[in-house]
Formats: C-alpha cells, sequence, structure tokens
C-alpha cells in the first residue's frame, strides 16, 4: 500500500493559518513543463501565487493538485498546480511559513519522466544523492 505524501496536509494546515490569523498566504510553485498557470507571470522558472480567500474563487487543496480561479491583470484565470511543484508557502505579513523539495510526480513538458533513458543520453546513469549529514540537527533562523 502506498502512503499518501505529507506535504498537501502541510499546506492546508499552513494556509488555514495564515487565514485563521488574517494573514496573505502565498504560494510558491516551480513552473516546469505544461502547467495550467498565467505564464506571463513567470519568473526565474518561479511564479508566486495569493492564495488568500479575498484573491481566489473555488480553493481546493488536495492531495495531487492545488485549483482555484483568481484574476489576473483584470481576466479571471484558473489554475491548477501538482502539489509536487509547490516549493513554499508563506504569509505574506511576517513571512513565516514552510519550504519544500520539488517532486517531478508528472514528468517534464514532453511527457516523459526526467529519470527516463533518454534523459540519461551521457551515459553515466542517475546521480547518488550527496551524503546525510551527520552528527546532532541544528535549525537556522532565515530573515
Amino acid at each position: 500500500m502506498q502512503t499518501v505524501s505529507t506535504k498537501p496536509y502541510l499546506l492546508r494546515a499552513i494556509h488555514e493559518w495564515c487565514s485563521d490569523q488574517g494573514f496573505t498566504p502565498y504560494l510558491v510553485v516551480a513552473v516546469r513543463g505544461k502547467m495550467q498557470v498565467p505564464m506571463e507571470y513567470v519568473k526565474n522558472g518561479e511564479i508566486v501565487l495569493n492564495t488568500s480567500y479575498s484573491a481566489c474563487r473555488n480553493l481546493l487543496i488536495a492531495n495531487d493538485f492545488i485549483t482555484f480561479s483568481a484574476r489576473f491583470n483584470g481576466v479571471s484565470r484558473d489554475i491548477v498546480i501538482p502539489v509536487g511543484a509547490v516549493i513554499s508557502i508563506f504569509s505574506r505579513e511576517n513571512g513565516e511559513g514552510m519550504g519544500f523539495e520539488y517532486e517531478d510526480t508528472l514528468g517534464d513538458a514532453d511527457g516523459a519522466p526526467e529519470s527516463s533513458p533518454e534523459s540519461q543520453a551521457d551515459g553515466d546513469g542517475p546521480q547518488e544523492p550527496p551524503p546525510r549529514p551527520t552528527g546532532k540537527p541544528t535549525l537556522r533562523v532565515v530573515k
């Protein structure tokens, strides 16, 4: 049995916390391949979206996708974002939130997974992940 990622649950919780505190929740989304976002607002492969209830309509943070409608320059647009593409959710007012790793669950723009044999044509095979740090874990405050 495959388990569901904790990421959508954390996104829902932080979004609810922001809303309850009167803060404005923002999502930072890594735009890769074919995504239903306004491409004219994508900068450096990322888009920042206001997901407050006053800025969007029909917001749904499901386990696989985030969907809502929002106005961009006066034009209503339907937004569909894979949960794996969300790299951060934070409050605009105080910057508190959480960052995530990009997860490619849908493959690249051509529809082929990024780990396909075609993407490894250079012959060196899959990359080894960096070694895990040892010792006591520490947290660092970033402002």
